[in-house]
């Protein structure tokens, strides 16, 4: 991996993550998580549409 791949691996990571907890907020129905998982996405400059729908 070259410099200049990390920064686009470190935000695939970042997204992953956000997947994985959005989803399981949504089974719990736990709007509160969601909303700070929200707050989390724009402070990293992070579409919610990139966590949030399936792709």
């Amino acid at each position: 991996m070259t410099p200049a791949d990390r920064p686009d691996a470190r935000r695939r990571t970042l997204i992953s993550s956000l997947q994985l907890r959005y989803g399981e907020a949504q089974k719990r129905g736990d709007a509160k998580a969601k909303l700070v998982l929200f707050r989390e996405a724009v402070y990293l400059g992070i579409q919610p549409q990139l966590f949030t729908d399936d792709h």
